[in-house]
Order: C-alpha cells, then sequence, then structure tokens
C-alpha cells in the first residue's frame, strides 16, 4: 500500500452505470463517446453505496482545453487530499483483485466516511485503487 497526495481537487465528467456491477463497461463506452481521448487526462471509477446500493460512476478529468467541445455530461469534484492505494497489474486479468483492493482499503478506521472508492486507470493494464483519507485534525 501507498499513500497518493493530490494537492489540488480534481475536477470530472461522469455517466452513471445503470447498474453494478452489470453496467460498468456500458457507463466508460458512453463516456468514451463523449469526451475527447487525451494522455492528458485521468480516467477513473468511483463507487459507494448510496441508499444501500452501490453506485458507479465511470469518470474522465476535465480539462482547460475541453472548453468549447460541447462536452454535455455532468461534474463533480473528486478532492484533493490523501488516498490509500493499492496497485493491480494487469487488471484485466484479475478483475476480482480490485473488489479484494477496497475491501482492504475499506477497512480502515481512517477513511473519509463521504469518500468513494476511486480506481485510476493511470495506464492501459493497471489501475491505482484508492480510498480517501480522512483529513487532518
Amino acid at each position: 500500500m501507498e499513500i497518493i497526495n493530490f494537492n489540488e481537487d480534481i475536477q470530472v465528467y461522469y455517466v452513471e452505470a445503470d447498474s453494478f456491477p452489470e453496467h460498468i463497461l456500458e457507463a466508460h463506452q458512453k463516456l468514451h463517446q463523449g469526451v475527447t481521448y487525451s494522455k492528458e487526462r485521468k480516467y477513473f471509477g468511483l463507487s459507494r453505496p448510496e441508499k444501500g446500493v452501490i453506485q458507479y460512476k465511470a469518470a474522465a478529468e476535465k480539462l482547460e482545453t475541453d472548453e468549447g467541445e460541447g462536452i454535455s455530461f455532468p461534474t463533480m469534484i473528486l478532492p484533493k487530499g490523501k488516498y490509500r492505494s493499492i496497485i493491480i497489474k494487469d487488471y484485466m486479468k484479475d478483475i476480482e483483485g480490485i473488489g479484494k483492493a477496497f475491501t482492504e482499503l475499506t477497512s480502515g478506521r481512517d477513511i473519509d466516511p463521504e469518500g468513494y472508492c476511486v480506481e485510476w486507470y493511470y495506464n492501459e493494464d493497471d489501475v491505482k485503487c484508492m480510498i480517501r483519507l480522512q483529513d487532518e485534525q
């Protein structure tokens, strides 16, 4: 495990999956159809329980160069702060590893109760599973 520090909030576009986990891929496909691919852009999967059901959002970082692109997806903020992280190498061969990583990450008492389970697809093969930690008092 490692700690990642985001020094600034990250504004993202998102597409909410119709259901979890069945429609995760569809949400990502819809997002990629409407947001121009860029190596500069961070791509995420965001999930958390809401009213007893896990809500999943496929998300892409909003860039300054998006101005005038006509992107119509809603936006939200991935808050700055410290995130505990576990890397899953070659995640497509270990999809179950993502769930196991979040089981471990969410077991800590120092996690942000309003935070999301964050999948950061930082390259084509690997994913960082992250959970935001509470701000230090």
